[in-house]
């Protein structure tokens, strides 16, 4: 809104200043402290009025040192995190922008969805909280609305490098290094030279209009990806600052690709594919990283809140989506390797007992707990020295994801 504001005043009064707000950096930069100052300082308002609802976690017992202890502890601290986004996306963002649009819808779907399943856990007093096929349902719900939209609405396209011969100077000196904006189905694939991949090339076999079927493998691939990151968040969220921290570290990240994929001098020079428009999305990823470090504010080892579902869910929803949407989902195993590591480690723990179970009558593990951060826990390491290492290695994935946009 105040993005529409100070360019009515500039166009009408020729305000001095105002133009500052034409810029996606000043808009994301000011989205980054608004919400930081949101989260940090009306969080604690929040968790006072969790405190009084008696909207306390109830914790089951798994045989962790100084689980119990938490018993009672605020949850659903996930709002704070969703209106500490929107809100400065609301001020400082292009709100008919349709990738703004994409990430508000994906926001308030996954909010919706891990909210009521914290209101059946915390007031129905139903450990069980929503029921999975439901979640699943949601989930698929929310990729097939993303896929559709990306794939369907006329604003997301990309442009392409013109062959060497086909490149002019134009009449205003610079000269024409891209083709027109089009609509296609290719990402990103790391550590390959010419590294692009065509979704829409797997249904080359029904020959000569192929194309117009892609969405039949993009909108599957999309549910695949919003799904499993989502659960990963999920499943990440087992121990105080572990999924926020985490999380926090990858969306840094994606506000870095978000920023060079719309910006086309950028995008020239470091040869990866631009994306018009898509650099809007800085001001949502900038908003969204400072509600993060926000909330870390609180839920820091001990924890004065949790996220809930509200926020997990929506975490690793929006993480899913921004990907997706500046086509780098395929660097996705790497950058949110921590969550991808924690969705492994159950199926494998899992998969593993139900096998040796139907072998040998008795099923045995793989780790001592799953998911992963609780194998750690039952090594007798602290919380804080796994949450921090955690991190760590998130790191070490972040600058390595970054490099891949020249390490080919």
């Amino acid at each position: 809104m105040l993005y529409y504001l100070f360019q009515y005043l500039e166009n009408e009064f020729n305000l001095t200043g105002a133009s500052v707000f034409q810029f996606i950096t000043f808009r994301s930069a000011a989205a980054f402290i608004f919400s930081l100052l949101i989260s940090a300082i009306f969080g604690k308002r929040i968790i006072n009025f969790l405190r009084r609802q008696q909207v306390g976690e109830s914790i089951r017992d798994l045989g962790l040192e100084g689980q119990m202890q938490k018993s009672g502890t605020p949850t659903m601290g996930g709002v704070i995190i969703i209106m500490a986004t929107l809100i400065p996306v609301l001020l400082f963002a292009k709100l008919e922008n349709i990738y703004v649009v994409i990430l508000v819808i994906t926001t308030i779907w996954m909010g919706l969805i891990g909210f009521t399943d914290d209101y059946i856990k915390v007031f129905k007093k139903d450990k069980a909280g929503l029921k999975g096929i439901f979640k699943v349902i949601g989930q698929v719900g929310l990729g097939v609305i993303v896929g559709a939209m990306l794939y369907f609405h006329p604003g997301v396209t990309i442009k392409e490098h013109l062959p060497e011969s086909e490149q002019v100077v134009m009449e205003n000196g610079k000269k024409k290094v891209y083709g027109e904006a089009h609509k296609s189905t290719k990402t990103t694939v790391p550590f390959l030279k010419n590294n692009e991949l065509e979704y829409a090339k797997a249904l080359s076999f029904l020959g000569d209009g192929y194309q117009k079927y892609a969405w039949l493998i993009f909108i599957p691939i999309v549910i695949f990806i919003v799904t499993a990151i989502s659960n990963g968040a999920n499943l990440t969220d087992g121990i105080d600052g572990l999924a926020a921290g985490s999380s926090a570290i990858m969306v840094v990240t994606l506000a870095i690709f978000t920023w060079v994929s719309g910006n086309i001098i950028f995008a020239d020079y470091l040869d990866v594919m631009y994306i018009p428009n898509s650099g809007e999305m800085t001001v949502f990823v900038a908003a969204f990283a400072g509600a993060l470090i926000g909330f870390l504010w609180y839920n820091t080892y001990p924890a004065q809140v949790f996220m809930g579902d509200t926020g997990s869910l929506t975490i690793g929803g929006i993480i899913a989506v921004i990907a997706i949407a500046i086509r780098k989902e395929l660097l996705l195993p790497v950058l949110a390797g921590i969550f991808v590591a924690e969705n492994l480690s159950v199926i494998l723990q899992v998969s593993y007992f139900k096998y040796t179970k139907k072998k040998y009558g008795q099923g045995k593990r793989i780790f001592k707990m799953s998911p992963l951060h609780h194998h750690y826990q039952k090594l007798n390491y602290h919380e804080s020295k796994i949450v921090n290492r955690f991190w760590i290695v998130g790191i070490l994935l972040a600058v390595f994801t970054i490099v891949t946009l020249k390490l080919r």
